[in-house]
């Protein structure tokens, strides 16, 4: 069977819970000719723990709120200037193990970031993907049916100053990075663009 997929690119701030129901809905009512669903958008300021999140990294929330969600990690934090990517997919009808998929989608980004002349890598142990040390791109995923949802979040151009308020999922003074550091007046949309086609490959030769 072919794997089909819908793409949602509407950039626009949008609030964590509302999007967290609706994906953990349609993964939960989908079945085998359900397509598969990718949601690219900016969320308000909130800080997000995961399923096994321990409350000793959230330091000082202060004014933003912490939603509790069901991915997998610890706490992290979105904002406008950040890119989400929410991946609803059939890991059965893909052929893939969630490795696999964790994998693609930390090669998207890394390939992506490297077309930007950003020199982004991976760091053992630690999911994610990095550019000198610092964290550029943060994933938590979930997977119900066989199915995933959640995803990942890149830093585009954003404030990082929240991420001074928690321990980055639970690393103690992980320093995080952005690429407007590496390209100024980088937008969410234009890195859209960019990922999108990369990502979505297997799909569309499928």
């Amino acid at each position: 069977m072919q794997a089909l997929i819908e793409i949602q690119q509407f950039c626009a701030l949008t609030s964590y819970s509302t999007v967290y129901h609706k994906m953990r809905d349609y993964t939960l009512a989908r079945d085998a000719q359900s397509v598969d669903n990718l949601w690219i958008l900016q969320h308000f300021p909130v800080f997000t723990q995961g399923q096994a999140g321990k409350a000793e990294h959230i330091l000082d929330p202060g004014n933003i709120p912490v939603v509790q969600s069901d991915r997998g990690g610890q706490v992290t934090y979105h904002g406008p200037g950040q890119l989400v990517l929410y991946a609803m997919c059939d890991l059965k009808r893909l052929g893939w193990s969630i490795s696999a998929f964790t994998q693609h989608l930390q090669q998207s980004v890394i390939t992506m970031l490297n077309q930007f002349g950003i020199p982004a890598e991976l760091q053992p142990d630690a999911p994610g993907v990095y550019v000198q040390n610092a964290k550029i791109c943060s994933l938590g995923l979930r997977v119900r049916k066989g199915c995933t949802y959640h995803g990942l979040s890149l830093n585009v151009n954003m404030d990082l100053s929240p991420f001074q308020r928690i321990n980055p999922c639970g690393f103690h003074q992980l320093k995080m990075t952005q690429m407007h550091d590496f390209v100024p007046n980088i937008s969410v949309p234009e890195v859209a663009d960019a990922l999108l086609p990369i990502f979505t490959a297997p799909w569309r030769h499928a």
